[in-house]
């Protein structure tokens, strides 16, 4: 029997292959979890009405996250933190006081998890940012960090 996989299945193919198993083990395994369908030509055709829909949203996602990268890459947000002595910063600033900072000045809701910052900024001045929008497109962010 021809099974059109819903979800990834172990050792036997991933979700949207069509795979050929014995009667039973579709019957009695992969047709009451849901993990697959039977091929037939009008499942056949959902699924790839299905995969056109899904391909479309994701090139709209994808041109939304170009444009909002664009949009980044022009703009800056000033962080201010505690000088301690010597000029030296006391402290440091977050991705999460970044994300923050980013909803209040600029009015965007960008997640701190798609902020790639290995450490935190603990020096003043410029620094670059770069922000995870797609699995395709980083945007650079400038954050102006001050002393207060």
């Amino acid at each position: 029997m021809d099974i059109v996989l819903l979800e990834d299945v172990k050792a036997l193919g991933k979700k949207g292959q069509i795979v050929k198993v014995n009667d039973g083990y579709a019957r009695n395994f992969i047709l009451p979890k849901k993990l697959g369908i039977e091929a037939t030509s009008k499942n056949l055709n959902d699924l790839k009405l299905q995969k056109a829909n899904e391909a479309k949203i994701q090139a709209e996602q994808l041109e939304a996250a170009k444009e909002l990268a664009a949009k980044l890459g022009e703009l800056s947000i000033t962080l201010s933190i505690r000088a301690g002595e010597g000029g030296r910063a006391f402290g440091s600033v977050s991705g999460k006081e970044i994300s923050q900072a980013i909803q209040t000045q600029l009015g965007l809701d960008i997640d701190k998890k798609k902020l790639v910052l290995p450490e935190p900024l603990k020096t003043f001045g410029s620094h670059e940012v770069p922000i995870k929008l797609h699995k395709e497109v980083t945007a650079k962010l400038i954050v102006k960090v001050i002393e207060s």
